[in-house]
């Protein structure tokens, strides 16, 4: 899991910074920016499940 999050935080980084640096590839930023957003998103609602069932318990 958390390297998979990884990952798509190097996606996301790489991606902004193409987009950001390349002339007329000011999408890939927002792309980049909508990942990074994502992951952090999903990351925080698998540590939550996860929490839940251990104090269920």
């Amino acid at each position: 899991m958390l390297a998979l999050f990884l990952f798509f935080v190097l996606v996301a980084v790489a991606l902004g910074l193409v987009g950001a640096l390349m002339h007329g590839l000011f999408y890939l930023l927002i792309i980049g920016v909508v990942v990074f957003v994502a992951n952090f998103v999903l990351l925080g609602a698998g540590w939550s499940r996860r929490s839940h069932r251990h104090l269920a318990r």
